[in-house]
C-alpha cells in the first residue's frame, strides 16, 4: 500500500478501532497491522497527537503478563471527530472511484 495513503488515513483507522471499544496500544497496532503495515512508533505518534486534541482518554489496567497496560477510550469529542472523518472519507473514496471510472471509460 502506498505510504502516503496510509499516512493520511491512519488517524481514521485508530479512531475506527477505538469506536469499537477500548484498546491498549499493542492491540491497536495488531488490529491495524492485519490490514496494512504500520510501525508501532508511527502509531504512537498518532495516539499522542489525538490525546493532545482530547479525542480520547487513557487509563491503566494491571496485567498478569507484565506491567500495567495503558488503555485508550474515545471521548465524546473523539466520537464526533471520528464520525466527521468517516463521512469525509466515504465522500472522498466515492469521488476518487468516480474519477477512476471516468478515466477507464475514456480509454475504451
Amino acid at each position: 500500500m502506498n505510504a502516503q495513503f496510509k499516512k493520511g488515513v491512519l488517524e481514521l483507522c485508530v479512531l475506527a478501532q477505538l469506536s469499537q471499544g477500548d484498546k491498549y496500544g499493542y492491540q491497536l497496532t495488531e488490529a491495524i497491522s492485519k490490514q496494512m503495515a504500520v510501525a508501532a512508533g508511527t502509531l504512537y505518534l498518532v495516539l499522542r497527537r489525538l490525546n493532545e486534541e482530547n479525542y480520547f482518554e487513557t487509563y491503566l489496567v494491571e496485567s498478569a503478563e507484565g506491567p500495567a497496560r495503558k488503555y485508550y477510550r474515545l471521548t465524546t469529542e473523539g466520537h464526533q471527530h471520528f464520525q466527521q472523518l468517516k463521512t469525509g472519507w466515504v465522500e472522498f473514496v466515492e469521488k476518487v472511484n468516480q474519477l477512476m471510472k471516468e478515466d477507464h471509460h475514456d480509454k475504451e
